[in-house]
């Protein structure tokens, strides 16, 4: 007879809440993985250090236009009818190049966007605002002091902190880091999720479907919704009901990821073995079932420094608990700061079925009139409906205090896509 770890059954005493659960996940103490990356690769990422420049942005006076380098003073009065001329210098600046000349009183030099000042000169007369006659210029405007200049510094100073460390990485972060030179930066980089489906009945995808198979579709949603949190995955494949081959899968990918994701054999069947398999490898079992609806036989464990969600098979029921429980403890792990989808309040648009003592997450299409959000079920919600993940906007939280839901009631919404608003 097989070696059941029964400490880890007996730890089962109740369902918890959706809350208890979450907060029994968050407030675990995390590996948090820092570490220096191209800036290339930062993007949505967040910062792991502060941010100083070693330089001034820009690092010298430079031209913010194409026209000509002057002294202020000699385009005193220029205007259409009146004229300034000023004689024109050898020299022309283009970017990258360093004057040789001094600008002389009375000459204009040509300038390209970019190059440094020659020294004596305050502002850039646009090529726009003037015309060339020979070897002199016709100045039409009048230029005053600092026009069209870009001073040293005057966008980043040498010892400026331009980000600060915890702060989300954007395209413009980037552009910055690249400018003052900071080719590699720390980051709290993303954990790897190992990815493990079980079950005889389960498919590739690309297997043609025969009674009493199904084709694996939780391998794929969750890679999908690991990459768009902006973590990283590996699939361990199809695992059948057999304990040693799940044994092995199970320390191959506990041994090269972070967190580990199985799906099924997470219920009381008798070929569900998942949770005996946790327990014979010195997995601890922080919860078993929550109450709710769909994803009831959640389990969840640690092992090590690792975490383990044990999910239930079916397909809705797998992507919701990734919603409300793995998703969250990846961005704590990634060092967000708001761990939960942004959530709305909606009217229902009519009424729900709900059982009071439990809590129920609804798939949800979600419509915008005259400023009030409204919402309606995307159909059948059974924990097999996929297409109800597929069409929702968003989740509902239908409340364990809660019985039936009314036309008009108001409830939290978790938005899981962009939704259409029909007063546009």
């Amino acid at each position: 007879m097989l070696n059941v770890n029964k400490k880890l059954v007996l730890k089962v005493i109740k369902m918890l809440s959706v809350k208890e659960a979450q907060e029994k996940i968050l407030n675990l103490a995390l590996n948090i993985n820092i570490k220096k990356v191209p800036v290339s690769d930062s993007l949505g990422l967040i910062l792991a250090e502060d941010i100083i420049s070693e330089d001034n942005i820009p690092a010298y006076d430079n031209s913010a236009m194409d026209g000509y380098a002057v002294k202020a003073q000699d385009t005193s009065g220029a205007d259409k009818d009146h004229p300034v001329e000023l004689n024109l210098s050898e020299e022309e600046l283009s970017a990258g190049k360093v004057p040789i000349e001094n600008l002389k009183p009375g000459f204009a030099m040509p300038i390209m966007t970019g190059a440094p000042l020659p020294q004596g000169c305050n502002c850039v007369v646009m090529k726009e605002n003037t015309q060339k006659e020979g070897r002199k210029i016709l100045i039409f405007k009048e230029c005053a002091i600092g026009e069209n200049i870009r001073y040293k510094g005057e966008d980043i100073k040498k010892g400026d902190k331009v980000l600060k460390k915890n702060r989300l990485i954007y395209p413009g972060d980037i552009g910055v880091m690249a400018s003052i030179g900071k080719s590699k930066v720390l980051v709290f980089y993303p954990p790897l999720i190992g990815i493990i489906t079980t079950g005889n009945e389960l498919l590739e995808i690309n297997r043609k479907l025969s009674q009493g198979k199904v084709r694996d579709s939780n391998s794929y949603s969750l890679a999908a919704q690991i990459k768009e949190v902006g973590a990283l995955y590996r699939k361990y494949g199809i695992v059948k009901d057999d304990r040693e081959i799940l044994k092995k899968k199970i320390i191959q990918a506990l041994d090269e990821c972070d967190i580990l994701l199985l799906t099924g054999g997470v219920s009381v069947g008798e070929y569900d073995f998942v949770k005996e398999v946790l327990g014979s490898i010195g997995a601890q079992l922080i919860f078993w079932g929550v109450n709710q609806k769909p994803g009831k036989p959640l389990a969840f464990l640690t092992y090590k420094d690792k975490f383990i969600f044990g999910l239930p098979g079916n397909p809705v029921s797998v992507m919701v608990c990734f919603e409300m429980y793995v998703r969250p403890l990846i961005r704590k792990m990634m060092g967000q700061n708001m761990l939960f989808r942004n959530s709305i309040y909606a009217k229902a648009s009519h009424n729900f079925e709900h059982k009071e003592g439990r809590t129920d997450f609804t798939r949800v299409i979600i419509e915008k009139k005259d400023d009030r959000y409204f919402f309606k079920s995307t159909g059948m919600q059974g924990s097999g409906i996929l297409t109800s993940m597929s069409e929702a906007d968003g989740i509902a939280v239908f409340p364990e205090d809660k019985a039936d839901i009314k036309t008009g009631d108001i409830l939290q919404i978790y938005l899981i896509k962009k939704f259409s608003s029909s007063s546009q």
